[in-house]
């Protein structure tokens, strides 16, 4: 709220692409923090709900409720396609099949000539809400993209307390166990992977809106780990700490930034600290303060 009564547009357009993040960061704590599922290939499902996005503007198919769903259900059927290869396997293995998995998508997009190819694509105007052009008020599309991180974490909330995200989190410390006792863990995993990715599909539909462009930059790898970042950095596995991960993350990115074009050198050993200094993330590290 704070970005919404200064205003500053600046500040407002800042805030909307932190909690677009953090939809993404959330979508990646759901297989990362909860699943033990180290996935390089996230962005390539936010890519995709940007591109669905941007190719239904472009063919003049601009009404929101239909696009972001639609973005969501491209993103959940690539994740789910993908992911009945991907979660069979285990640690290494599943980190290189999804990274190739998303540099497939990546590589898609660069080729699509008709969509821009490797400059990207131009959304000439956001989604439109029941028809009106409500979200290019950026202090409406903050409160849109705010109503829809509060939506996306209560659901993930319930997701992770029910008997299924029970079994998710059991599997993650003892899956012999956990089979065992007859739960099925391949469709378990494959279900929250499929859910993760529907979820990042929404947060790259968002996207495609703040930006009002679409880029196969979007599915690079590197972004892929920057949502790694996040997530370790506020903290795997507590669905608060990668909203936390998610500002700190661009919030550093911004001040630092406007120092240096090599941030990232300093943006290194900060984020070192961080971890080491509080191995549960942000999050731990402010509990930690308070008691």
């Amino acid at each position: 709220m704070i970005a919404e009564m200064s205003g500053n547009p600046f500040w407002t357009v800042l805030a909307s692409r932190m909690l677009i993040f953090a939809i993404a960061a959330i979508s990646l704590d759901l297989i990362l923090g909860y699943g033990a599922m180290v996935s390089f290939g996230q962005a390539g499902a936010v890519g995709i709900g940007a591109y669905s996005v941007g190719i239904a503007a472009s063919h003049g198919l601009n009404e929101g409720l239909i696009v972001l769903p639609l973005a969501v259900l491209a993103s959940g059927l690539f994740s789910l396609v993908t992911g009945f290869v991907a979660v069979r396997t285990r640690g290494v293995y599943f980190i290189m099949i999804t990274l190739a998995f998303g540099q497939m998508i990546y590589f898609t997009a660069t080729s699509l000539s008709a969509y821009g190819g490797d400059d990207g694509l131009t959304v000439w105007s956001r989604s439109t809400i029941f028809g009106s052009g409500i979200l290019e008020d950026e202090r409406v599309f903050y409160a849109f993209v705010l109503i829809l991180l509060a939506a996306v974490w209560v659901l993930a909330r319930l997701l992770v307390a029910s008997p299924f995200g029970k079994v998710i989190t059991a599997a993650r410390q003892n899956e012999a166990r956990v089979e065992s006792l007859g739960f099925d863990i391949f469709a378990h995993r494959l279900a929250i992977y499929t859910i993760s990715g529907a979820i990042a599909g929404l947060a790259g539909g968002l996207l495609a809106n703040h930006a009002e462009f679409v880029s196969p930059a979007y599915m690079n790898w590197q972004r892929s780990g920057e949502l790694i970042v996040m997530v370790v950095l506020g903290g795997m596995g507590t669905l608060f700490g990668p909203i936390a991960g998610a500002l700190a993350y661009l919030g550093l990115e911004h001040v630092l930034a406007g120092f240096w074009q090599h941030w990232r050198i300093i943006l290194g050993p900060l984020l070192i600290l961080v971890v080491l200094r509080a191995p549960g993330g942000l999050g731990s590290f402010i509990k930690t303060r308070r008691t």
